[in-house]
């Protein structure tokens, strides 16, 4: 592994020289939409503006967010930055640049913007006034840098770049520079989208205002990556108040340890003296998210039990950061908490969580564990920031895009202040979403959210489609998405049903972990439930059936292929599982697969893995007689697309109608404007054929 040893960073460039840079480049911004007939289409939906991070200035009157703009045409998105007051007024675009500003913080006591730009290859730090104006290039990193933050005392700046991870076959045959393969030695050469050959380390600097002195490297010498990939970003990494410490959650592990293991742990890092401690040393499984208290004495976190075990329930735990006493926070509360910040007095924190598949901002006392929750309704709220009493929250649902919101921490009423979509949806006509609950085989009861189409007549008859959730652990909460997304299906004339099956968060442990070693079973049941029920509706034609999924969800759309006794006219599959002893040995995260699915298919004696794997779908193709539509990303390394062309091949030789919609530049997602859009036409055009 080679180290960058020192860093050189420092004001290079000045406002004239990035509008030089610049100016031959397109703007992509808001687009002008008119709606036909009031429905949302594909155009519509990938005509959104997309909003994020949004935070607070310190003084907790102003709101700095960012909102990505979305070209069709030029096939990428731009994302640009914005404030707005929190009483909804004196709305300002700060940016107007052809590449995105991101990680956007306020700093110098809300006077002054810091961000990310690329403006030369790599992304840099920049700052601007907070009216957008005197906007200059801060870092000039060789490596580039992929978040930042400042500390409290802004002496200094902590922050994340890339560093050569291993040998590649150059460095063993100097000789063979053009050669193209990979000499792998050990596992966790490959995670989620790309071949690892780099790891993030976070690296420290001082700042004096202008310019930054030496970075030093955190884990320097250590093959490890912080933050932890694939979900981890700048919140894995936290500042104490004095600004003299550092905590990061770290699994300091590679190869096959990496691979079979989800153990992490929080460290504290001195600045002055750059030693390091292990803060959670013995607790086994997922340490993140790492919050200082306001005076410092505390840190909070999340916190998973079992090693291996990446859907465990997500704990609440502070430490005293003096005796060392931690206190487990959420122990009677059944839910996952996520996005933790303290309240101004140190004696409470807020947090997200999901309870009966809708999101909200909960707060929890240090010292009594009462809860409260704070918001309500059907809605999810993805994220908050509170400052100087003030908090603003980003809210969606299945029928609405993410906005922002006042909320009066008391009452929990919320008041949008963004408005960025109010020009397109004011067109458009909602679905209605209702929630039932559904009784199943096991006399259970389950959530089921059924989506209407707008202008829904209950005198006519519907297709419908069951909409099979991915994860498998992630609920089916008021979530708003631009390829799987309920409104767009019900606005195309379907009633949609999305059952929360077995396997998910938000229902208490014992629902979320029926699931594990029991792929084929009942959750399968529950789907079959959710759409016997429905479908019983004189509205919903029974014989005009569908379903579809991503992921697990592909997986479920295979299994159900071969067990669903005709009630289906059609299927969709994503990035699917079809054979489980072919995922077993393809996949990279094998603690999810030893733990999802009981451990590996050649050990005869473990009752719980013979049943995954005699529940794989590739072995009941012979009972397959239903048309199916397979889609799938080649650069997919978490399920291989080799799954999804095997299943195609599968449906063809069987002599059942079948297409293949293969990407050869996606991945598990499909990140680009006009894939997403095709996708949405080809999967429309499907089910339009067999269920209209």
């Amino acid at each position: 592994m080679l180290m960058a040893s020192s860093v050189l960073l420092g004001a290079c460039c000045n406002e004239q020289a990035n509008k030089d840079d610049n100016a031959s480049a397109p703007l992509i911004g808001r687009s002008e939409v008119q709606v036909k007939d009031g429905l949302l289409t594909p155009e519509i939906l990938y005509s959104l503006a997309r909003i994020s991070d949004a935070r607070l200035s310190p003084d907790g009157k102003k709101v700095l967010y960012g909102v990505t703009f979305i070209s069709i045409e030029q096939n990428k998105g731009n994302r640009e930055l914005f404030t707005v007051n929190t009483d909804g007024t004196g709305k300002q675009q700060l940016t107007r640049t052809p590449k995105s500003e991101q990680n956007a913080v306020w700093i110098n006591g809300g006077q002054q913007i810091a961000f990310l730009y690329d403006a030369g290859g790599k992304s840099q730090i920049w700052i601007m006034e907070a009216d957008g104006s005197n906007r200059r290039q801060l870092s000039n990193y060789k490596g580039g840098i992929n978040a930042f933050a400042f500390s409290p005392d802004e002496k200094s700046i902590l922050f994340v770049s890339d560093i050569k991870f291993g040998k590649r076959t150059a460095d063993v045959y100097p000789d063979l520079p053009k050669a193209t393969g990979r000499i792998v030695t050990d596992l966790m050469y490959k995670h989620w989208n790309e071949w690892v050959e780099t790891v993030p380390h976070p690296f420290v600097a001082p700042f004096d205002g202008k310019t930054l002195g030496q970075a030093t490297d955190l884990l320097e010498g250590e093959p490890y990556e912080c933050p932890m990939k694939p979900n981890s970003g700048i919140e894995d990494l936290a500042w104490s108040p004095d600004s003299k410490t550092i905590a990061y959650a770290c699994r300091k592990k590679t190869g096959m340890d990496y691979a079979l293991s989800t153990n992490s742990d929080i460290y504290l890092y001195t600045v002055a003296t750059k030693e390091t401690r292990n803060l959670t040393e013995g607790m086994m499984g997922y340490d993140t998210y790492p919050v200082f208290s306001p005076d410092g004495s505390k840190l909070a976190w999340i916190s998973q039990e079992r090693d291996g075990y990446e859907s465990d329930k997500k704990r609440l735990f502070t430490l005293d950061l003096a005796s060392g006493q931690k206190e487990y926070l959420t122990l009677d509360f059944d839910y996952n908490v996520d996005a933790l910040s303290w309240l101004p007095d140190g004696k409470s924190l807020y947090f997200i969580a999901c309870k009966e598949a809708v999101t909200h901002i909960w707060e929890i006392g240090t010292a009594d564990k009462q809860i409260r929750q704070i918001t309500n309704g059907q809605y999810d709220y993805t994220g908050f920031s509170n400052a100087a009493g003030n908090l603003v929250a980003m809210r969606c649902s299945m029928v609405d895009p993410v906005e922002i919101y006042r909320i009066d921490p008391q009452s929990g009423e919320a008041t949008e202040i963004s408005f960025e979509n109010e020009a397109i949806m004011s067109q458009v006509e909602r679905p209605v979403v209702k929630p039932r609950w559904i009784t199943t085989t096991d006399n259970k009861k389950m959530l089921t959210w059924v989506v209407y189409p707008p202008r829904f007549d209950e005198t006519k008859q519907y297709p419908a489609l069951l909409y099979c959730q991915g994860g498998p652990q992630s609920t089916v909460s008021q979530f708003w998405s631009y390829r799987w997304n309920p409104a767009l299906m019900a606005s195309n004339g379907y009633i949609v049903v999305a059952p929360n099956r077995r396997g998910l968060p938000g229902f208490g442990q014992e629902w979320l972990e029926q699931i594990s070693g029991d792929y084929g079973g009942q959750n399968m049941k529950d789907y079959f439930s959710a759409i016997d029920e429905v479908a019983k509706e004189p509205y919903v034609d029974a014989n005009r059936l569908g379903a579809t999924g991503a992921s697990y969800g592909g997986f479920s759309v295979y299994w159900l292929a071969g067990h669903h006794d005709k009630r289906f006219k059609a299927f969709m599959a994503h990035a699917g599982i079809f054979n489980m002893e072919q995922q077993y040995l393809e996949t990279e995260e094998m603690w999810f697969a030893n733990w999802d699915m009981g451990g590996a298919y050649w050990d005869k004696s473990n009752a719980v893995a013979q049943r995954t794997f005699a529940n794989s779908p590739h072995l009941f193709v012979e009972k397959w007689d239903t048309p199916i539509l397979v889609s799938h990303g080649e650069l997919d390394y978490r399920i291989l697309a080799s799954q999804g062309m095997s299943a195609f091949n599968a449906a063809k030789l069987r002599g059942i109608p079948a297409e293949l919609l293969i990407y050869p530049d996606e991945c598990h997602w499909i990140a680009q404007p006009q894939n997403g859009v095709l996708f949405q036409r080809v999967f429309f055009n499907w089910f339009d054929k067999w269920l209209k």
